[in-house]
């Protein structure tokens, strides 16, 4: 192999190392702390100020501004933030992952021994516990020893550089044409999905000399604009609400990147002056860059959020009437008897979004689409706002004078929207993946078993449908059937299962796999139907229906 091809192998290698890197840290984090990271970003923007430093804090911990993106995208589709809102805290990812790319770049001497060390401490914690936190927590630590080897790797492979004279007329023409500088780092940035990589690349050819300064800054804008194009591309086919975060990231970036370009020459002169070395220098510009985004566009969030609406409208078509809580109105809290009508129309719409959610389940169940499982994701996401937000309006319902009636009817719709909010996670963190290992493993359930799971989903549909009229009416008489069928989906829970363990849980291997699917989803089946029948115990409990224990007395 000659050098020049070695050169860019182990360049390729050390970047692919890297990206490896990065995904595995963004992979721990949202698997262990996932939910934390969503509420955190959900709960600490109620100003734009305070969007702007969850992100940027949210984001240092990811490690991705991209991803981060990806995130608050899918809490403003649940409508769970605002345009503006969730345009502040992009600013503040984009400032987070400025500054984690310059940690990054300048620990040369940080890496050398800390990489070693979280490799070998991450495979031992990944390897010593099966626990949810501690497993990722040593998947993180792995993560982070991988891209700061990697950034060991890149700088060796680019030391040869420094003596190939060639490359460095190459690479010195391009820094002196700004604008294909800009468009290179702005494409590889693209390529890469990762500012964070192009960066360090740019840093070794820093520390190698191959590049001046001067012509660092025009690749370190387009790695700027760059560095929304992923999430811009990833939504294209999304609805409009989705669309519009990552295009005002883009716009409000690219705006300031293109601006500062056509002013380069002036701008270069002052940034060499900085008392810094040429690695400090560019790594300082690209986190003063996106401080100063976010100065000048964090009092235009406004704006720009009615300029993405006009840009990407909704039509009447692409409105989802179950996209977020609609009659949640503060006023109407001083007229208790009002407000809990309020709620229960959005309770009854909850229970729409519920069942929409659950025949998306079944949908991909037969007709083989694990594709149609991805749907499900943005659903639990809605149905998590609709549950904070009903819930934090009975909190503040609870402050006003209630009479025992109107606080006994309030208890019921908070512990109902709780439990419809449990049948989403069941659903989709329980059941879609059965129903996707059934697809990945390609197994078969007989006539029968398709048989039966159709009749427990029938009683499911129907149980949905009467405990909304339960809960609408507090129907005393419709709580006891809401309730009657629970053992009535039990008895057929129970014949189901003894028909399958009698004549069709026999063998190994496939069959044993194929029996433990079947029986693993019907327990699923009766986890949501038992949160939905929930709904008649209030009732039937304030009508004094209901025994203090299901156990027989002694001498009964």
């Amino acid at each position: 192999m000659s050098p020049g091809t070695a050169v860019i192998v182990n360049l390729l290698g050390g970047i692919a190392l890297l990206l490896w890197g990065v995904r595995m840290v963004r992979t721990g984090v949202m698997r262990a702390w996932g939910d934390r990271l969503r509420n955190f970003i959900e709960h600490r923007v109620g100003n734009r100020v305070s969007a702007f430093l969850a992100g940027g804090l949210a984001t240092a911990i990811l490690g991705s501004g991209t991803a981060m993106t990806l995130i608050v995208t899918g809490l403003a589709s649940a409508g769970a933030l605002n345009t503006a809102l969730g345009l502040a805290v992009l600013l503040g990812a984009d400032v987070g992952s400025a500054i984690v790319s310059a940690v990054f770049a300048s620990g040369s001497s940080f890496a050398l021994w800390a990489s070693p060390i979280l490799l070998f401490v991450g495979y031992v914690v990944h390897s010593w516990s099966n626990e949810l936190r501690p497993h990722n927590t040593g998947r993180v630590l792995i993560g982070l020893g991988l891209m700061l080897l990697s950034l060991t790797l890149i700088r060796q492979a680019a030391a040869p550089l420094s003596e190939a004279t060639l490359f460095h007329q190459v690479l010195a023409a391009v820094g002196r044409e700004p604008v294909l500088a800009f468009l290179i780092g702005a494409a590889l940035t693209w390529l890469f999905h990762s500012s964070l990589a192009v960066i360090l690349l740019v840093a070794s050819f820093l520390v190698s000399g191959s590049l001046e300064v001067g012509g660092a800054l025009a690749f370190i804008l387009g790695i700027n604009f760059g560095g929304g194009l992923p999430a811009f591309t990833a939504t294209l086919a999304e609805p409009p609400a989705a669309r519009r975060l990552p295009l005002a990231n883009l716009l409000c970036r690219g705006l300031l990147a293109v601006l500062a370009l056509a002013v380069i020459e002036r701008l270069a002169p002052l940034v060499e002056r900085l008392p810094l070395g040429p690695v400090e220098t560019a790594v300082a510009f690209h986190a003063g860059f996106n401080i100063l985004v976010g100065l000048v566009f964090l009092p235009l969030t406004g704006p720009v959020a009615r300029l993405m609406a006009r840009l990407l409208p909704e039509s009447p078509g692409d409105r989802d009437r179950l996209e977020r809580p609609r009659y949640l109105d503060p006023r109407a809290a001083v007229t208790p008897a009002v407000a809990l009508a309020n709620v229960l129309l959005e309770t009854v719409r909850m229970t729409e979004l519920l069942e929409r959610m659950f025949d998306t389940a079944l949908d991909a169940l037969r007709s083989g689409s694990i594709e149609a499982l991805r749907q499900l994701k943005p659903m639990d996401e809605r149905l998590n706002t609709y549950q904070t937000r009903l819930q934090a309006y009975l909190a503040e319902l609870a402050q006003q004078q209630l009479t025992p009636e109107e606080s006994r009817r309030a208890l019921e719709m908070t512990l109902y929207v709780s439990n419809l909010e449990h049948a989403g996670d069941v659903i989709q963190l329980n059941l879609a993946d059965r129903i996707e290992a059934k697809l990945r493993e390609a197994i078969s359930f007989t006539a029968d078993e398709i048989a039966s799971l159709d009749n427990l989903c029938r009683i499911i549909h129907d149980n949905l449908k009467l405990a909304t009229a339960v809960l609408s009416s507090g129907d005393v008489e419709g709580a006891k059937r809401l309730i009657s069928q629970k053992d009535a989906f039990r008895e057929l829970q129970n014949e189901v299962l003894d028909k399958h363990f009698s004549i069709g849980a026999r063998g190994k291997g496939e069959a044993l796999r194929r029996s433990a699917l079947y029986v693993d989803m019907i327990r699923d089946l009766n986890r949501i139907n038992a949160l939905i029948v929930s709904a008649g115990y209030p009732i039937a409990d304030a009508a004094g229906l209901l025994r203090g224990s299901r156990l027989r007395q002694d001498g009964a």
